[in-house]
């Protein structure tokens, strides 16, 4: 279900040339800064940067991951 919002002039268009950057929809950008906003407000002590970064991670095909090798493992 989608819900028509307002939003100012400049979110808009600050919207648009983000979303042409990352390849997403305008109104997807919008959800995504939305969405790291509130993990934002959420959790106040990671870094917002840290926050995108999961975020995106989410929404990555299991298939192109690569496991995680902690120092000193053998395997």
């Amino acid at each position: 279900m989608s819900v028509a919002i307002r939003v100012t002039e400049a979110i808009y268009k600050e919207a648009k040339k983000t979303a042409l950057a990352e390849y997403r929809s305008i109104p997807n950008q919008i959800e995504f800064w939305a969405m790291i906003g509130k993990c934002a407000l959420d959790n106040p002590e990671l870094p917002t940067e840290f926050i995108k970064d999961l975020l995106l991670s989410k929404r990555q095909a299991k298939s192109l991951a690569e496991p995680f090798k902690f120092e000193g493992d053998s395997g």
